[in-house]
């Protein structure tokens, strides 16, 4: 789309969240300036709880969301080099530092809250809330279908797959792990549950024939799970799941880090257990 024409229609879907949301109709403008009607689209679709939306809507949302992942640097499973190129376990696992909505891979895996929603909070640079952007709105449409039919609030360990819509990946894989109280360490229940997210993902991607999954750090954002334990738990339950499954699907494992010091993490716990 041309500015002119993308200045348009995302009015047209501005306001279609607007009216559905009702309270907000009255109370926001719409701005002038595309790169803040991006950001006000983006913040009306956290806050907004399922509902239907128009074809037009999804249409226009589709249109943008996919002119925005196509001109980010994409980097494809293949172009990521394993720990070891040779046969065994380490030739499977691959660490990668970067935005985790750029990934070309057949999974990636959310750190989803027990709602199994997405995050709500208006423009959160949370990894859920980033993927759910990035997706789109189906992507919580999906979500509370599994969610209602399911009845319940999502057990920490567990895993449930979607397709990934706007995203460069096939599908999301949404697990939620354990919140730590701030200034607590981990209890054994805990550590099990982050080791339960890590292997019940492969086993969703293997039952699903997948080739290759990234995974995020789980719980290690606002869960406050310490990074380094983290990192080390999810290294040892995926080499040992890989060890234990020799005829899985998954030929490539990334561990996927954003900040400098989560990546030196992942890099000195690959190596000292390599």
């Amino acid at each position: 789309m041309d500015e002119f024409d993308k200045n348009k229609k995302i009015d047209i879907i501005i306001k279609e969240l607007m009216s559905v949301n009702g309270s907000y109709e009255e109370d926001y403008e719409i701005p002038d300036k595309y790169e803040d009607k991006r950001r006000l689209l983006r913040a009306l679709m956290n806050v907004q709880i399922p509902v239907r939306l128009s074809d037009k809507y999804y249409e226009i949302q589709d249109r943008i969301l996919t002119e925005e992942t196509e001109s980010k640097n994409l980097v494809s499973a293949e172009d990521i080099e394993t720990m070891n190129k040779a046969n065994g376990i380490d030739s499977k696992i691959a660490y990668w530092q970067g935005d985790i909505t750029c990934l070309q891979v057949d999974a990636i895996v959310n750190a989803a809250n027990s709602q199994m929603l997405g995050c709500f909070i208006p423009l959160h640079n949370c990894i859920d809330n980033q993927i759910h952007s990035a997706a789109g709105f189906q992507l919580r449409m999906d979500c509370y279908e599994i969610m209602t039919k399911q009845g319940h609030e999502e057990p920490n360990g567990n895993a449930k797959i979607t397709s990934a819509y706007n995203l460069p990946s096939k599908y999301v894989i949404h697990t939620v792990g354990p919140a730590i109280p701030y200034g607590q360490e981990p209890n054994e229940e805990e550590i099990e549950e982050l080791e339960n997210c890590y292997r019940s993902c492969l086993e969703l991607a293997d039952k699903e024939g997948l080739k290759s999954i990234a995974f995020c750090s789980i719980s290690t954002g606002v869960f406050n799970f310490p990074k380094d334990l983290a990192s080390r738990l999810a290294i040892k339950t995926v080499r040992d799941y890989l060890k234990n499954n020799k005829d899985t699907s998954i030929e490539k494992v990334i561990f996927n880090t954003f900040s400098n010091n989560a990546t030196e993490i992942y890099r000195k716990n690959l190596l000292e257990s390599h």
